[in-house]
């Protein structure tokens, strides 16, 4: 399925405050509905924000968008019978919920941990998809724990639980910030931080394709993975979860999660 991709305006730190505080900044009532008289912003559309890239769940390949998030939310727009359309738009733009109050999308859908904090301005669905954070450094770096990161420079994306981590956790590294997962993974490339901090499934999708490098080892955080939507629509996460609950009781989504992982999910 070719899906089509619009990229969405970064909006200035100020707003993006604003617009989560006051659960508004844009026109964003339901326009049109799916099958089920649930709401959509454009008919025919489920509009699904996220932040590319972020191997295996979102990215692009051969012009098309793919992954394991994309695939999940299809089904939810096949039975909605409409088609999804992807809105690349900055990460925090999401967990803010500026996103879902200036109209931009229905659905979010980026590889995002559910968090207390981010529950306060967006709906999340039920998770979906286990993680947890993980190191990656060049293969004979010898990083193989916390203790090994001491003095060395690692980087974490803006906005994520990874940071998060880091600044409450690894005071004797020096923690530098990128806007997204492709711009850590090039700093380490380039030399200029040696170690990246992210979700687990990223970073070994990675190390599986470049094996000068190597997930050093994991953090134990127990996250979990939800899709979300604006504050107050349940009737759309109510279908998610209905769909996803169906997928995973027939098998379409163990099928998805051995495509992208190469493995069955842990039962």
């Amino acid at each position: 399925m070719k899906r089509r991709l619009t990229t969405a305006l970064a909006l200035p730190a100020a707003l993006l405050i604003a617009l989560s505080a006051c659960g508004g900044g844009g026109d964003s009532e339901p326009a049109a509905t799916g099958e089920g008289g649930v709401p959509l912003l454009e008919e025919g559309k489920l509009k699904v924000c996220t932040h590319l890239s972020y191997q295996p769940f979102q990215f692009e390949r051969d012009g098309d968008v793919v992954g394991f998030d994309v695939d999940l939310v299809d089904l939810v727009a096949e039975e909605l019978g409409v088609e999804q359309e992807i809105v690349n738009t900055p990460f925090e733009t999401i967990t803010t919920g500026a996103a879902f109050n200036t109209g931009e999308c229905d659905l979010a859908a980026a590889g995002m941990t559910i968090t207390p904090e981010r529950e306060e301005v967006i709906e999340f669905s039920e998770g979906y998809f286990d993680a947890n954070q993980a190191v990656l450094s060049k293969a004979d770096s010898g990083i193989s724990d916390e203790a090994g990161l001491a003095g060395k420079s690692i980087a974490a994306q803006t906005g994520t639980t990874g940071l998060q981590y880091a600044e409450e956790n690894l005071g004797d590294a020096e923690v530098i910030t990128y806007e997204d997962l492709p711009l850590s993974l090039q700093a380490l490339q380039n030399g200029e931080v040696e170690a990246v901090i992210n979700d687990n499934g990223v970073l070994y999708d990675f190390a599986k394709e470049n094996t000068d490098y190597a997930v050093g080892f994991d953090i134990q955080t127990g996250e979990q993975y939800g899709i979300a939507a604006k504050k107050g629509n349940t009737a759309l996460i109510e279908k998610v979860d209905e769909v996803i609950g169906a997928a995973r009781e027939d098998g379409t989504y163990d099928g998805i999660y051995e495509e992208w992982f190469g493995t069955a999910p842990a039962s």
